[in-house]
């Protein structure tokens, strides 16, 4: 016989911060809402969780169905709860992070939502319901991970240089890092494949290119390894 509450429950929703990188920029993916409330005002994609539904399953359900985004890194955040965050009821959103390499997705808007585009993280536009605060403490996460967990090679193409590499750091944590330093460290954890290929139509020099031996860096974490940067 199932189990019936007496007691009133809030609605229980989830939302996705969406990460990329381009040359220059961290950027984050919004969707501009088309409906109540804030209609016409841009957001983090989320949405409610179905009965039944995990609330991991919902967080990639909602990727798909409002960016077109499927099988890329994402990790919960943190919870949201306050009782006046949303205008209709009381609702709790469970907040996740994503990593996602720009080139590597085409981006469209549905269900609810009006259109998907990136923003730099330091250009955005005034969002709905707290979600600057949601996006804040992402910003925050991500600065804070990336220096100990390889999860910035998400926001890269499979092949990469040294020099974009180093430029991911740079952008992410806002600060330049010494060329020399920065290389000899990464290359001494040995968790990069050296490729024998370089880079190709670009103006400058080619430079070599790399790709992240997951499989390797799995094996060394298994025996106390640590990425640090």
């Amino acid at each position: 016989m199932p189990v019936k509450y007496k007691y009133p429950r809030p609605a229980l929703t989830v939302d996705c911060v969406i990460f990329g990188l381009d040359d220059d920029e961290l950027k984050v993916l919004l969707i501009e809402r088309g409906i109540e409330p804030f209609e016409g005002k841009w957001a983090i994609p989320g949405g409610f969780v179905v009965p039944g539904e995990s609330v991991d399953a919902a967080a990639r359900r909602e990727l798909l169905e409002e960016t077109g985004l499927k099988n890329v890194f994402l990790e919960q955040l943190y919870t949201f709860g306050d009782p006046d965050r949303d205008p209709r009821e009381h609702v709790v959103s469970v907040a996740y992070y994503a990593l996602t390499n720009l080139a590597g997705h085409e981006i469209k808007a549905d269900t609810d939502a009006r259109s998907a585009a990136w923003f730099s993280v330091h250009d955005v536009p005034e969002l709905a319901f707290d979600h600057d605060k949601i996006l804040e403490m992402a910003l925050r996460r991500l600065q804070g991970k990336v220096r100990y967990q390889p999860i910035g090679f998400e926001l890269l193409p499979p092949k990469f240089t040294l020099t974009q590499l180093q430029k991911l750091y740079e952008i992410i944590l806002e600060k330049p890092i010494d060329k020399r330093n920065f290389r000899k460290k990464i290359l001494s954890m040995e968790v990069l494949i050296e490729l024998d290929e370089i880079q190709q139509g670009v103006a400058h020099r080619a430079a070599r290119l790399y790709s992240f031996n997951e499989k390797e860096y799995r094996q060394k974490e298994k025996k106390g390894f640590s990425f640090e940067l």
